[in-house]
């Protein structure tokens, strides 16, 4: 099988790579095509990769190009995972929003909003290409935010798009070893958005354990969301939240503690150092970066467990695994005919009620030869319908905004956000972003 990285030059590449070298399995991939813009660090990602493979047998074939097209041609799976605007637009998300009092993070609130402005109508441009030169490829999007960007390269791909993340199976891997059970032999209900859902069952054997952790203190807190949440908060929500909602329901004191340096500012020195470090010495690649790797994955989520006390992350999360192996798993689930239930990014059709049957959500799935089913979720409480409602809302006219280059729709998906508290301000925030990110500028500046 070809497989096609888009981001190819992306930091978390050699997560995939690895995967790949452990996976032994027929059919599997034989040939990797990493595509990124920036020639200079696709090299450096090379020469990590080409580490890795020594000592295996028959490692996959790994080829490098700035051509789109050249990548995906014959690919039958892809992986998207692209950052339009790089780090430095990152940055501009998170401050923009902070200079404004407002939450800066990459996918949640305005910063949301403005990378998923400036990276829809690339994101549908790459499902174009796919659909023209790999149209039986599976598209497995990894690019943030990954519900909206999943939604709008559907209205090329359809269901041959689907979207992954890997907060919501850390959760379910955290809360069954908090009861000793088999993360493996559990059924999860979770429902949500992509940054947005809720653990709100979690079945083994028959029933539902969700209230025996709940109940239990002790093993409450090896659950890390709980951890940050509090145990009284997550007893009165009745379900676990996806850790992102921290943003949501603690949003004061997420904007004071993020006030200081941002994930963005504190990532894009983390690679820069690593990228640098590559060039001096490209034979200690690896080495270099698997330091980066271990301070990036140490520091996630960093202030929230900072202002909550929540201690350090647990060294089973950081060696667990993430994007990589739900992706691979995805795959070879696919090509293989191999059964299995995941956690998706999909198509709702009416699997969740009160949401459109267009909308993108996130929710366990069936998966095998034929492609992806979504369970039913059953309805909401609705403590959680209406928030996701909302920002539903907000993502469909950001798409609508990004793909008519329409500012006014733009301005309004701000406006609609429930962490923008101010329609006036809402227009001070795509001013900012389109002063200081070329890439979003240009979305509304198109004749």
């Amino acid at each position: 099988m070809r497989l096609a990285v888009l981001g190819g030059g992306g930091f978390r590449v050699p997560l995939v790579h690895g995967a790949l070298l452990r996976d032994a399995a027929k059919p599997r991939v034989e040939e990797v095509v990493l595509y990124d813009v920036s020639a200079e660090r696709l090299e450096a990602v090379r020469h990590v990769l080409r580490s890795q493979a020594a000592g295996h047998d028959d490692p996959p074939e790994v080829r490098v190009t700035t051509d789109l097209d050249t990548a995906l041609r014959d690919a039958d799976f892809v992986f998207s995972a692209i950052r339009v605007g790089g780090l430095a637009g990152r940055v501009a998300d998170e401050r923009v929003a902070l200079e404004l009092g407002l939450l800066g993070q990459e996918t949640t609130g305005p910063g949301g909003i403005a990378y998923g402005l400036r990276t829809v109508p690339v994101a549908v441009r790459v499902a174009e290409r796919v659909a023209a030169l790999a149209p039986q490829a599976w598209v497995i999007n990894f690019t943030n935010p990954a519900g909206m960007i999943t939604e709008a390269m559907r209205q090329v791909l359809g269901d041959r798009v689907i979207g992954i993340c890997d907060s919501p199976i850390g959760l379910v891997r955290r809360a069954a070893a908090a009861l000793g059970v088999d993360p493996a032999r559990v059924s999860p209900a979770y429902v949500g958005l992509n940054h947005l859902g809720w653990l709100c069952g979690l079945t083994h054997q028959g029933e539902d354990v969700l209230p025996r952790l709940l109940a239990d203190d002790a093993a409450l807190r090896q659950v890390e969301e709980a951890r940050v949440f509090g145990a009284d908060w997550v007893r009165t929500l009745g379900a676990i939240p996806n850790e992102y909602l921290y943003y949501y329901y603690f949003t004061r004191e997420s904007v004071a503690a993020i006030s200081g340096r941002t994930r963005g500012e504190t990532l894009l020195r983390q690679q820069d150092d690593f990228y640098a470090a590559v060039r001096a010495r490209p034979g200690d690649a690896l080495a270099a970066w698997e330091r980066a790797r271990r301070e990036r994955d140490e520091s996630y989520m960093a202030e929230a467990r900072d202002v909550t006390a929540a201690g350090e992350r647990d060294a089973a999360d950081l060696e667990a695994g993430g994007y990589e192996g739900i992706a691979l798993a995805l795959m070879a689930a696919i090509a293989r005919g191999e059964p299995s239930t995941m956690i998706l990014n999909v198509r709702n059709g009416g699997a969740v009620p009160g949401l459109p049957a267009e909308a993108v959500v996130e929710i366990p799935c069936a998966v095998g030869g034929g492609g992806v089913r979504p369970l039913a979720a059953g309805p909401l409480p609705g403590r959680f319908l209406g928030l996701v409602q909302q920002v539903k809302a907000v993502e469909q006219t950001a798409i609508e905004a990004a793909l008519s280059g329409s500012p006014r729709l733009a301005a309004a998906a701000f406006a609609l956000h429930p962490l923008v508290d101010s329609a006036g301000v809402a227009r001070e925030l795509l001013d900012g972003y389109r002063a200081r990110i070329p890439e979003l500028d240009a979305v509304f500046s198109r004749p």
